[in-house]
């Protein structure tokens, strides 16, 4: 039988090392088992899943052209569609749908709103650059008084 991908097999461990698992399948064929492949949950170890000579089913994930065979553990076992990971309930917003504001729902003030409404006291872009460049000066000025005075005042030179 040859070997093709998407096939489950059984095969037995004949080797672990730190990066997964070796598998001998039929035909005395080997395949790998990467430590990312052996469960679901994260394997810091392998020996912690599996030992030598323990017989496990594989799934043939790919096969190289060199004849390098890339095996799967979690995926070989068949999961009930139930069992699919959970995400939790998504926030709604509140107000949004456009009606009389003409848009996506997020006020006027363009960007991520979620549909609040501007607050009088936010400010501009402009003020905030403004803000920014005056505390910028500041601290600046401030840092420049105060290593002109470690380096021995105004003017002084190092040669």
């Amino acid at each position: 039988m040859a070997i093709e991908v998407g096939s489950k097999l059984q095969g037995k461990v004949t080797g672990i090392t730190h990066f997964g698992a070796f598998v001998e399948l039929s035909e005395g064929v080997t395949g790998l088992v990467h430590i990312s492949e052996i469960a679901d949950n994260y394997v810091k170890d392998v020996n912690d899943h599996l030992k030598l000579n323990d017989i496990v089913t594989v799934k043939v994930i790919n096969v190289d052209k060199d004849g390098k065979i890339g095996l799967s553990i979690k995926q070989a076992v068949d999961k009930p569609v139930d069992a699919a990971p959970s995400r939790p309930p998504r926030f709604e917003r509140q107000g949004g749908g456009g009606g009389d504001r003409g848009g996506f729902g997020r006020g006027d003030r363009g960007g991520r709103g979620g549909g609040r409404p501007p607050q009088p006291n936010r400010l501009s872009f402009e003020d905030k650059m403004a803000r920014f460049l005056k505390d910028s000066e500041d601290r600046i000025s401030s840092l420049k008084k105060n290593t002109e005075g470690k380096r021995g005042g105004r003017g002084a030179r190092r040669d």
